[in-house]
């Protein structure tokens, strides 16, 4: 089993508000690295690499924060680039969905031909003149350079685009607007929608695990909006959506991850304030991702 290594990304920068910046402390105060040793994973944690809190950004209404983002997409690259090289994998605790971005580019930084299996009750397929000026709802568009991006964002891999629309599969997806439901049709991209998950959660995931299975390096981007907040409420947005049960996405992680394709888990939009129980909700969590990278 290769060595898992944990790299923090303690930033809000491209969300609505803040509270993601805290998920990686929380993490680790509630012993995540802990419950991976116990299910015998070896890890390294390499801290935290990036640290923004939220601001209202006037001077760029459309792309709030942009080179706050920019940064710790950046800084963590670098630490993803390191460790896929050296044949290890990676988990990124974020921090919004822009995070990805820099486990994306890292992955390119190495080398590696990637398949994105993009877990999330959003499409993030907005450009910033089709949002509302919070990044995490721009970050796929990102990915594959759509046009209307920022460059400075868009550029942040060797690789530009980052991902071509094929390495990119959509998984418990729910909320596309227009223009992301054209630019999914327009580029053919792979989706597995809400309904199918919900409804049949095990061939779901096997369609999944195939598909990510055609690609050197799966990266599997995990956005806690995906999960129904009623049943477990941890994310960032607290729409009362009947997404996946914590159960489920649990199902989902460890069946990606026992892949040996897989290289890299980064888990997104998790607010440690929006939790009724933060010992309790944290131990859940952390012992469902032991079990899935265990």
């Amino acid at each position: 089993m290769r060595l898992l290594n944990i790299i923090g990304a303690a930033t809000s920068a491209g969300a609505y508000s803040p509270g993601q910046e805290q998920a990686p402390a929380a993490f680790r105060r509630h012993g995540l690295a802990e419950a991976l040793a116990s299910r015998g994973r070896t890890v390294r944690d390499r801290g935290d690499v990036a640290s923004f809190r939220w601001r209202p950004d006037l001077s760029r209404p459309q792309a709030m924060n942009l080179e706050a983002v920019r940064q710790a997409c950046e800084l963590v690259a670098s630490h993803v680039a390191t460790a896929i090289s050296a044949q290890e994998d990676v988990l990124v605790l974020g921090g919004d969905c822009t995070v990805e971005l820099g486990t994306v580019a890292g992955a390119n930084a190495a080398g590696a031909r990637i398949g994105l299996v993009y877990i999330d009750f959003d499409a993030d397929l907005n450009t910033p003149d089709t949002s509302d000026g919070a990044l995490d709802w721009t970050g796929v568009a990102h990915l594959l350079d759509i046009p209307g991006c920022e460059p400075s964002l868009a550029g942040v891999s060797p690789a530009r685009p980052m991902l071509m629309p094929q390495q990119v599969l959509y998984f418990a997806v729910e909320n596309i607007t227009p223009p992301e439901a054209a630019a999914i049709r327009d580029h053919a991209i792979e989706v597995i929608s809400r309904e199918e998950a919900l409804s049949d959660i095990e061939m779901s995931a096997a369609r999944a695990a195939e598909w990510a299975a055609h690609f050197d390096c799966a990266l599997v981007p995990f956005d806690v909006d995906v999960l129904s907040f009623i049943d477990f409420p941890i994310a960032e947005n607290v729409r009362r959506c009947d997404g996946l049960k914590l159960e489920q996405a649990a199902f989902v992680l460890k069946r990606l991850a026992a892949l040996p394709q897989w290289r890299g888990l980064t888990i997104t939009e998790v607010n440690p304030a929006h939790a009724p129980d933060e010992s309790a909700a944290f131990a859940r969590l952390n012992a469902m991702l032991a079990d899935a990278l265990g």
